[in-house]
């Protein structure tokens, strides 16, 4: 049993979800020898639960070698990776605000699924969970685009929007878990954390 989790993860959203489960954290973040953006380069023809499964496991695998590698105390290791697509299109963080553009053109009017996979090590066991959700954006005109990628929200954002942010009022309808959404699907999470043993 342990009362704290390590989380490998930069997003202070997953930080700020965590809090509101009431779960205490470590941060397990990488270092600058570790090359982490090649861990999300997409295999050509994957699907995208495929993918963000597969960029979820290598995202923990590394930050369970970083954990021995540092000699820290053990405790649950908590990794989570989030992507936007439409059918099989997998929108990652876009490279730059002209990219952003061009995913929020073309999720404009229309209905995408977000897919955020969670994984827990707790000693030997791997556990995991996928939340599948779905989002319909309003049509968007060229300037309500150009406006929103010029608050700079979208850049760092899976499908270059925060859905808890200015987004929000161009999205006309979710289906599933808005906290999957956002990063960190609580339900599932909670789960995962208890099963590894976690008291909170």
């Amino acid at each position: 049993m342990s009362d704290f989790v390590y989380l490998a993860s930069q997003s202070p959203r997953r930080r700020q979800l965590l809090e509101q489960l009431g779960v205490r954290y470590e941060l397990l973040l990488p270092d600058e020898s570790e090359d982490t953006e090649a861990l999300e380069e997409v295999r050509g023809g994957e699907a995208p639960a495929a993918y963000v499964r597969r960029v979820t496991g290598l995202k923990l695998d590394a930050a369970v070698a970083r954990l021995q590698r540092r000699g820290l105390p053990p405790a649950p290791v908590l990794c989570s990776d989030t992507t936007v697509a439409l059918g099989r299109s997998i929108y990652g963080k876009p490279a730059d605000a002209g990219d952003a553009a061009r995913m929020l053109r073309e999720l404009a009017g229309r209905t995408h699924r977000v897919l955020t996979a969670v994984a827990v090590q707790a000693g030997r066991h791997q556990l995991a969970a996928l939340s599948d959700s779905r989002v319909t954006f309003a049509p968007l005109s060229p300037a309500q685009v150009r406006a929103y990628v010029a608050t700079g929200e979208p850049l760092g954002k899976a499908g270059a929007y925060a859905v808890q942010g200015r987004a929000a009022e161009h999205i006309a309808r979710i289906a599933g878990s808005y906290t999957g959404i956002m990063g960190l699907p609580l339900f599932e999470t909670a789960q995962l954390l208890r099963q590894a043993g976690l008291r909170f």
